[in-house]
């Protein structure tokens, strides 16, 4: 008889492109996105949680490549007899699955509705260093107004946003721009709407802030070498042809109406390129009308990412502070948000156009500028643990416990083998907890509980001469019923 072949054990590890989030990050992220919620709420958005899964249909022209349904997004095709079942896909973005919200509830939502969401998202993308499939997006759209204020609003919020969680005045800048102004800038190149050359242009310009204005002046006129030494070709503009381009993007002036002045001999006699500048122009003056000054939000015509999506104003949260890189070299954090206005996206599902305009913060990039910052301390502060010395007394420690969680501590009673007293203080170094309370047979007839401070142990180990040990002892003895006042008082001095 043959031997039966045994089933393989699974691999524990997680998919290519996917990481497991332990407490402390969940525990952060939470309470940043909570920060986040309340500058929301304050400013008369609705919190909108949407379906995980969405249509193909749905998602549509926002993948990033639409010659199959399932490229770029996680998708399925559900089960049907006749083989044509819905494609079915993780979200994208929380931008598509709002339009579809938006189309679907029109007739009940207030005009203009105002949402923010915040979760998880997922692409189908070749991961790398820092770069997952699975991720953290936490927007803030108004949809169903052409207002600019809804614009200068959303650039103010996000100001008050990074302040609030922690990213001090001076150390962030909300850059604006407007794709209109763009466009004005490509009709006075002479590119009219359908020329293959605007696309190529887009693209050129999408890397000024990696070649600078040299690079995109060789790129779009006769080409340039890259780093490595290869050619790349160029759009074949002439130079008065590209002059308009390199006008836009160095168009930045001492001030504001500067900048406007030179965006305006940009656009020449473009009337929508006139429209943008004056859009820009109304969001400027809505924002210092609020109080929010060129050192908090600034119009800036270097913001180009995202201009071939967007269909107005596009801003650009970056974080001007330094850090250094893997290889020790000083640079800029840069970019943690971005956004603009989208007046296509619903005409999708409608046939007709409803402006709309908002925002996406990166939640991870946020999470690691605030540990940057020191806001957020890089390992958490675990539970008291309340150390078990007779089995037979779990009821006493579960009172203990009790007791701590009522009066708001967090804590919990050691659930392991209670046999190895040196191993319950191990485990709960391990939880990083600030505090063991320890209650033995003698204590508990004498009325009496053990208090070890930890975390003062740990630095008296680390640092202390045994007089400066017996100065400041880190355990202490007390009468049971002052647990709670001198854990009390022991966190408050550790924090």
């Amino acid at each position: 008889m043959a031997k039966v072949k045994k089933q393989p054990r699974p691999k524990a590890i997680t998919p290519k492109g996917f990481r497991d989030y332990f407490g402390e990050e969940v525990s952060q992220r939470s309470e940043m996105l909570q920060a986040i919620a309340g500058v929301y709420h304050r400013y008369g958005f609705d919190a909108l949680e949407s379906s995980a899964v969405e249509t193909v249909e749905a998602l549509g022209k926002f993948l990033p490549d639409v010659d199959r349904p399932n490229e770029g997004v996680f998708a399925w095709q559900e089960y049907d007899e006749g083989g044509n079942g819905d494609w079915m896909a993780l979200r994208y973005d929380l931008t598509a699955p709002l339009a579809r919200v938006y189309a679907q509830h029109r007739n009940d939502l207030p005009t203009p509705y105002r949402r923010y969401a915040m979760g998880p998202v997922w692409r189908n993308e070749k991961p790398g260093p820092g770069r997952y499939r699975q991720f953290y997006q936490c927007d803030a759209d108004t949809v169903g107004t052409a207002s600019m204020a809804a614009d200068a609003e959303i650039c103010a919020m996000l100001s008050d946003t990074l302040e609030t969680v922690g990213i001090p005045r001076g150390d962030y800048l909300v850059r604006v721009n407007n794709r209109k102004v763009l466009n004005g800038v490509l009709e006075a190149m002479g590119l009219e709407a359908g020329d293959a050359k605007r696309d190529d242009v887009l693209r050129t310009i999408d890397k000024f802030d990696k070649v600078g204005e040299a690079g995109v002046r060789e790129l779009l006129t006769k080409g340039r070498l890259d780093a490595s030494g290869a050619f790349i070709d160029g759009v074949g503009l002439s130079d008065d042809q590209a002059a308009p381009v390199l006008a836009f993007l160095t168009s930045k002036g001492a001030d504001a109406a500067k900048t406007l002045a030179n965006l305006s001999e940009a656009v020449g006699s473009s009337s929508i390129g006139a429209e943008g500048v004056g859009e820009l122009e109304q969001i400027g003056d809505l924002l210092a009308a609020g109080g929010y000054g060129a050192d908090r939000i600034d119009i800036d015509p270097s913001v180009v990412r995202g201009l071939g999506y967007y269909t107005g104003p596009v801003y650009e949260a970056e974080l001007t502070f330094e850090i250094l890189d893997e290889k020790g070299r000083k640079r800029q954090f840069g970019s943690v948000s971005g956004g603009g206005r989208y007046d296509d996206l619903v005409k999708r599902f409608t046939g007709q156009e409803v402006p709309a305009t908002g925002v996406s913060i990166g939640v991870d990039r946020l999470l690691a500028a605030l540990r940057e910052k020191g806001r957020i301390k890089a390992e958490a502060t675990g539970p008291v643990v309340v150390t078990v010395m007779d089995k037979a007394r779990m009821a006493d420690y579960q009172a203990m416990v009790a007791e701590l969680r009522n009066a708001g501590i967090r804590a919990e009673v050691y659930l392991g083998n209670p046999k190895n007293f040196g191993n319950q203080l191990k485990y709960a170094d391990k939880r990083n907890s600030p505090i063991a309370v320890i209650e033995g047979g003698e204590e508990k007839d004498r009325g009496v509980v053990q208090i070890k401070d930890l975390i003062l142990g740990a630095q008296i180990a680390e640092n202390a001469t045994l007089e400066e040990w017996k100065e400041r002892p880190s355990q202490f003895e007390m009468p049971r019923g002052d647990l709670v006042a001198k854990v009390r008082e022991i966190l408050a001095g550790q924090g």
